[in-house]
This record gives structure tokens, C-alpha cells and sequence, in this order.
């Protein structure tokens, strides 16, 4: 039975494994997590004269590099002074003197508070529209071949931290003779490195990703330069520096540390208190034990706390209640699933000679039950803070996500559940075996015992042999009694060994363990995606303010947003209609077209309908002239008469997928 689950289990993580980099691999580029509220000239408007400046106001605080805000004119040449100025939420540039009628192109890329490239691009016209040659480019911060590498290291700094913290902390609580144990040692020293790695990676990274997207930029010491000047800089500076001091606690956890806890276990074979006992070397344990728990729970939080002093946690409200209660938050995901991996290796990888018991596997049910009321009551405060609304939880990417990460983490409770019962089941096991050893040992054939206490065993090999091992411990050479008591030591670790693991519950425990881990996978790539993706509160806010400035469009312009949604790939967005001056006779038409996150972009065909049902006019089409990326316009759009006109826009995508959206509205 065991060996027809066992493969199963295996195919399952596989498949997890699978998911987790479909997830990473066809994860989008990194959602604007600040969108453009309002601009001066605004979005498709057409003045008489040229503006001395342009203004844009962004809906949170925005951090905007050299060059970041340009303004071109018709033929693609730069119309401003390269003057930007402003801080917090509004910048502006001031324009060249003398600027000739036409339609010009205002193109941005600034930088989110909470770390994220937030790049797009709107038109203005002086005196009239006029065709332009300007196309902005749809691969640009955030995306590309520099996007995904960075996200690949998001998702290797958050799992190797996992695995650092939550590995070191499942020795130090649940298994201290584990620190001997060479597996468990790579793999958080493997954690150690991973961080570092992803860690330098995207210091150098983050140049390019925020700027030109261009894998040649990523060596670009003027970038370098730049970032170390900005919060995420110094957050991934702060980080390097941490890891050095994680590098000593490594270092004195697996020696000085290990060479104290050897044979000083709680009780045999297991992963007792280190010290419990052993006179003037038990206090040495103990005293290193809290300095280590001490020291490496000031460097863990302050690892996490990079993290939270440069993403989500440091925007929005409560910023500072939500930065430690992110720290917590990353903690109890370490301590919990950096733990399990730790869990995981020892069950398969633990020598004989230091088996893992029931002692360790206990702690550390105790410590992953506190782990997980620590996570719901922060993720439950995260949630809030981050969504807002019970329409944002549906009816955004991030409310999406956040609903499929609840769902993994219920399925991985569950999963756990299943472990906590074998290891129930383990314990009970260990503690019968334990009464009957001795039983056991005196009933076997061919056992005897000096007068003095010295054993003589006799028999047959435990490793299968036919020799028989025979020693006592008088008259025998000290060579020869030394060879004996290796000899006797290793038949009996290989005894224990095999009796461990034909133990049901412990193999039940390896496989539910095993389902834990590939789960835990997956939920880790699914939180990586998270805080690349636009929170729901601040897209809905983003959203209400664009709404509110579109009312405050001058007299006589109708604007109108109507989202869209034609069921293909790449089908969702938002169009946006400027019919001006809203009044009978001939009107200029704008078309907007973005995505939702605020980026325009091109569909392959718009088209315009006009009808006005109560006096049964129309439709009357209108085919608009494409201006520039994710702009259409069409002038002299003749209304025949006043009154309440539904506007019906046809967005196509593909070949396949369109749909058409409509919305009424007075004109004249």
C-alpha cells in the first residue's frame, strides 16, 4: 500500500511544483499600484494657446527619476525643457516657448511608494488635433525579460528567507541535536545563500526594471547609483548587511552550538532541550541556546522588516501599525512553512546516529499551531487594510489572488491536520516500543549480561550478514573493545533505524509532510504575485478619483468611462469618451483606450454609434482616425438635435473577441 501512495504523493508535488512556475512564468507585468488621477492640460483636451507647463497628480506618493517626464511633439521631437519638478503626488515640466499647433504626447515613468514602475502615456492638442508620430513603446518598466528575472528573485528572497528563518528556528525550538545533522545544515545554509543571491541580484535588477526594462542596463553603475538613493535601495542595502550578521549566527549555530548540544538531548535519540543536563556544559548550552535565540530574532525581524519598510505595508492608511504587523506576518510564514521543509529533510534524511523523534516532531506541531493563529489574525488585518470592500475581493486581480492564497492556505490547515494526527499516532507508537524494549531484550535469545553490567550480544547481523558479534568488557585489548563498541553501536542505530521507519505513522507523517511542502510551494508563488499586484483599496480609490476629475471637465464636455471586457486574452480595459462641446452641430470626438491599470494601449479596431431612441435617430456610426497609442479621434461629429443619446463603443481585440459597451447622456 505504501509503495502504490508514495508515488502518488510524489506526481502530486510534481504538479504544485508545475503550477507554481506556470504562476511565476505567466505572471503579468507589475500592476501600476499608483495610477494618474488628473493632469493640466488634461487627458485629450484642446486649448487655444500653448501651456507654459504640464502638470500630472498621481493618486499616491510617486518618486520620478531623471528625464522620467517628457512631452513630444507631433513629430516625435521633445517639446519640454527636461525641467521636472514637484514632490509627493504632483510634478511638472515646464514646456519650450513658441510651440505650433498640433497634437502633442505627454509620456511618464515614476516609481510607486511601495516600489512598484508606474509608466504611461496620454495626449493634448494645441488649436486642433493633428496626426502624430509618436508611438509609445509597450515594453517598457516593469515587464520583459528584466521583469521576469525580478520577479524571479522576489519569489527566491521570500523562499530563501523561509527556509533561513524558518529552518533555524525549528532547530533551536524543536530539535537541537539537529544541528549536527549535515542535511538540515545545507538547507539553511542554502536558504542563507539563496537570500544573498536573490538579494544582490535585485539591487542590480532594480535599475533596469524601473526604467528602460533592458537587460544591458541591469550593469549600469549611473542606475546602481540611483537606486542606492531611493527606499527600496537602502531596504536591500539594510538587507545585505543583515545577512552578514546571519552569516556569524549560522556560523556559531553549526559549531560551537552543535559541539554543545551532542549527547545532551532531553531524552534518547531525540531533539530534546539542549543543556537539560551536564553540570558546568549544560549551563554553556543553555546560555549559547538564549543568545542565539535572541540574536536570531533581531536579525529576522529586521530581514523582515525590509521588506516591510519598502512595499505595501509603508503606503496606504495605518502605515504604522501594518509594517509590524507585516513583520509578524513574514515571521509566522517562516517559523511555519521554513520549519515544515526543515521537518521534511530531517524525516528523510536524518542519520541513525541522530534519529528524529517524537519529541521534535511534537515541538514543532506546537510551534506551527501558534504560527498559524499568528498568520490568520495579521492576514485577516492585511486583508482589510489591502482590499477595502467586499467588490474589491471579486473585482479586482489583487482580491482574486488574495482568495485563491485563503483557499491554499485552508487546503494546507487541512493537510496539517492529517499531520498533527500522525504525529499523535507517532507518539503513542514510540512511548508502547519504549516499554517493551526491555522485554524485548531480555527474551531474545542468546542476550546475557555480566554480573558487573557488561553486555555481550550475540547473533545474527542486523545488516544481514551471518557473523556474529561477540564482545565483553574484560580481558579484551582496548583496540579491540573500542572496534567492538563501534561495531555494537552501528548494529544497533541500524536496528533502531529500521524499526523507525517501518513505523506506519511515521511514513504517514513523511507523505502528509511531503503534500504540506509541494502546497506550501505553490502558496508562496501566489504571495510573490500578490505584492507585484496593484492593492484592491488603491485601484478602487484610483478609480474614484479619476471618476471625480473626469466631472470636472469644463462646461459642455461630456466624458464618459465604460469598462470593457471582450472574454479573449489581453481583453479587459477601460474606454474613455471626450465629446466636445456636448451640443448640437458639429463636435470634436476623443477615444480613449487603457488597460486597468491605467496604461494605454492599442485594440485593432474602435468604432462610435450615436443613437437617440426617444425621436428613434440612429445608430449614427462614426469610424475614428487612430492618433497614437491607445488614442482615437474624429472631428465634426454632427448631433441633430438635443436630448438623452446613448453612445454605443465597439472594442475589438482580436479577430474573434469583441464587445460593445454603451452609456446615455445629455447632449445639447
Amino acid at each position: 500500500m505504501t509503495q502504490t501512495i508514495a508515488p502518488r504523493v510524489r506526481s502530486l508535488v510534481l504538479l504544485l511544483l508545475a503550477v507554481a512556475a506556470a504562476l511565476l512564468a505567466g505572471a503579468a507585468p507589475a500592476s501600476a499600484h499608483a495610477a494618474l488621477t488628473s493632469s493640466d492640460p488634461r487627458q485629450g483636451a484642446v486649448v487655444d494657446q500653448a501651456p507654459e507647463q504640464v502638470s500630472l497628480t498621481f493618486s499616491e506618493t510617486v518618486a520620478l527619476s531623471d528625464d522620467a517626464l517628457r512631452v513630444l511633439d507631433p513629430k516625435g521631437g521633445r517639446a519640454d525643457t527636461g525641467e521636472a519638478r514637484g514632490t509627493g503626488a504632483t510634478y511638472t515640466v515646464k514646456l519650450r516657448p513658441g510651440l505650433p499647433d498640433g497634437t502633442y504626447t505627454v509620456s511618464y515613468q515614476v516609481v510607486s511608494a511601495d516600489s512598484h514602475p508606474v509608466v504611461g502615456a496620454f495626449t493634448f492638442s494645441i488649436g486642433a488635433p493633428s496626426a502624430t508620430t509618436v508611438t509609445v513603446p509597450e515594453a517598457t518598466a516593469g515587464g520583459g525579460a528584466v521583469g521576469f528575472l525580478y520577479g524571479v528573485g522576489r519569489y527566491a528572497s521570500y523562499a530563501g528567507f523561509i527556509v533561513l528563518v524558518g529552518g533555524a528556528a525549528f532547530l533551536l525550538a524543536c530539535w537541537p541535536r539537529g544541528t549536527g545533522v549535515r542535511a538540515v545544515q545545507r538547507l539553511v545554509v542554502s536558504g542563507w545563500v539563496t537570500l544573498t543571491a536573490a538579494t544582490l541580484a535585485l539591487l542590480l535588477l532594480r535599475g533596469s526594471y524601473t526604467t528602460s526594462g533592458k537587460a544591458g542596463d541591469v550593469l549600469d553603475l549611473e542606475l546602481l547609483g540611483q537606486v542606492l538613493q531611493t527606499k527600496t535601495g537602502a531596504a536591500l542595502v539594510s538587507r545585505l548587511l543583515l545577512l552578514a550578521a546571519a552569516a556569524l549566527f549560522v556560523a556559531v549555530l553549526f559549531g560551537a552550538y552543535a559541539k554543545r548540544t551532542e549527547g545532551e538531548d532531553g531524552e534518547p535519540g531525540e531533539g530534546g532541550a539542549a543543556g537539560e543536563d551536564g553540570g558546568e556544559a549544560g549551563k554553556e548550552a543553555r546560555d549559547l541556546a538564549f543568545g542565539l535565540s535572541v540574536g536570531g530574532a533581531v536579525v529576522a525581524a529586521g530581514l523582515a522588516a525590509s521588506w516591510a519598510m519598502a512595499e505595501h505595508a509603508s503606503t496606504g492608511i495605518q502605515p504604522g501599525i501594518a509594517m509590524p504587523v507585516d513583520v509578524l506576518h513574514l515571521l509566522a510564514v517562516a517559523a511555519w512553512l521554513g520549519g515544515l521543509a526543515a521537518l521534511l529533510v530531517a524525516l528523510h534524511r536524518a542519520p541513525a546516529t541522530a534519529p528524529l523523534g517524537t519529541t521534535a516532531v511534537r515541538r514543532f506541531s506546537q510551534l506551527a499551531f501558534g504560527s498559524v493563529l499568528v498568520l490568520v489574525v495579521t492576514g485577516l488585518y492585511q486583508s482589510w487594510r489591502q482590499v477595502g470592500s467586499w467588490s474589491a475581493l471579486t473585482g479586482t486581480r489583487y482580491g482574486q489572488l488574495l482568495c485563491l492564497k485563503a483557499g491554499l492556505v485552508v487546503l494546507l490547515v487541512g493537510i496539517a491536520w492529517f499531520s498533527r494526527r500522525w504525529t499523535g499516532r507517532l507518539t503513542d507508537t514510540a512511548t508502547a516500543g519504549s516499554e517493551r524494549e526491555p522485554e524485548r531484550v531480555a527474551a531474545a535469545p542468546g542476550a546475557t549480561a555480566d554480573a558487573d553490567g557488561a553486555g555481550a550480544v550475540t547473533g545474527a547481523d542486523d545488516a544481514g550478514g551471518g557473523t556474529a558479534v561477540t564482545g565483553r568488557g574484560d580481558g579484551v585489548a582496548p583496540e579491540r573493545a573500542a572496534q567492538l563498541a563501534r561495531q555494537r553501536a552501528a548494529v544497533d542505530a541500524a536496528r533502531r533505524k529500521r524499526l523507525r521507519d517501518a513505523d506506519p505513522a511515521r511514513t504517514g507523517l513523511r507523505r502528509s509532510v511531503l503534500a504540506e511542502a509541494g502546497v506550501a510551494v505553490v502558496l508562496l508563488a501566489v504571495t510573490t504575485l500578490l505584492t507585484s499586484t496593484e492593492p484592491g483599496r488603491t485601484q478602487e480609490e484610483a478609480e474614484a478619483a479619476t471618476a471625480a476629475s473626469a466631472q470636472t471637465s469644463p462646461a459642455g464636455t461630456v466624458t464618459l468611462d465604460m469598462p470593457f471586457d471582450t472574454g479573449g486574452q489581453d481583453g479587459k480595459g477601460v474606454v474613455r469618451i471626450d465629446l466636445d462641446p456636448a451640443r448640437t452641430g458639429a463636435n470634436a470626438l476623443h477615444i480613449f483606450v487603457t488597460r486597468p491599470n491605467g496604461r494605454a494601449f492599442d485594440v485593432p479596431e474602435v468604432k462610435v454609434a450615436f443613437t437617440l431612441e426617444s425621436q428613434d435617430i440612429g445608430p449614427l456610426p462614426v469610424v475614428p482616425d487612430h492618433i497614437t497609442t491607445g488614442h482615437w479621434s474624429a472631428n465634426g461629429v454632427q448631433i441633430p438635435m438635443a436630448g438623452e443619446w446613448k453612445i454605443a463603443v465597439t472594442v475589438r481585440t482580436s479577430d474573434i473577441d469583441q464587445v460593445t459597451v454603451d452609456k446615455n447622456t445629455q447632449i445639447g
